[in-house]
């Protein structure tokens, strides 16, 4: 069996219907189970009180924010090379989801660094390239609008997905390549000494998983939608030229 069988839209949309049932009870589970762990059964932080708690939504949804734009990228890629439609449909189909992620990271970032920094907002390196990311966002999913042929619209939202994974990996990194910005370092890190305790860490890895979970299954469903879409406007438009 080939990856690329999945590019037939009758095929994906077979096999991701059995898969979103398993996948949107997983995601319940785990957001429900890691939210419920995270925000009433672990203590405050010494220094950050409780309002450390909201690591459990920042976290996975700035995540899941970055890694949305590079499952764009590498579908974008795959349609410039390989020219399947699917891919450049779940593209599009990720876009409002991370765009969604990143409002939420934003959010939930000025909520909690309004107590810690004793400002709702900074022009930090990382707070910076993460609103550029969002624009970035906005701006791929206005272009897929403003063009009516399809394979066109991918073309160029292909184009403009490459020029903003450089802010997705900015996003990632700027703490690393700006130390004297005020975000925090990595929450979760193959350093032990830059993770934080196993207290908050186990709960957070739940809620990660069920963030992860939840953009697998919004991604399948909104693709599923943007196939029936483009079969319908060709039907439609076959039907004008008759």
């Amino acid at each position: 069996m080939s990856i690329w069988e999945y590019a037939n839209p009758v095929k994906f949309i077979r096999t991701t219907d059995k898969l979103m049932p398993w996948l949107s009870v997983a995601a319940i589970v785990c957001l429900v189970g890691g939210l419920i762990w995270g925000f009433f059964f672990t203590p405050d932080d010494y220094r950050q009180g409780s309002t450390v708690k909201i690591i459990y939504l920042h976290v996975p949804s700035a995540l899941m924010a970055i890694n949305a734009w590079l499952m764009m990228l590498l579908a974008s890629l795959i349609w410039i090379v390989r020219r399947h439609h699917v891919s450049a449909l779940a593209a599009r189909a990720a876009a409002p989801v991370g765009a969604t992620m990143t409002v939420i990271a934003l959010a939930t970032g000025a909520i909690w660094g309004q107590p810690m920094w004793g400002t709702w907002w900074a022009w930090d390196p990382r707070l910076t390239s993460f609103l550029i990311l969002f624009l970035f966002y906005l701006g791929y999913m206005a272009l897929w609008s403003a063009i009516e042929n399809d394979d066109t619209a991918a073309d160029l939202t292909s184009i403009l997905c490459l020029v903003g994974s450089v802010f997705a990996l900015l996003s990632r990194y700027a703490v690393n390549f700006w130390n004297q910005g005020l975000h925090q370092g990595a929450s979760l890190s193959l350093d032990a000494e830059e993770n934080v305790a196993d207290v908050f860490w186990f709960p957070l890895l739940v809620c990660i998983a069920g963030f992860v979970l939840l953009f697998i299954a919004l991604v399948f469903l909104r693709t599923q939608t943007e196939i029936r879409a483009r079969r319908a406007r060709a039907l439609l438009a076959r039907e004008r030229s008759t």
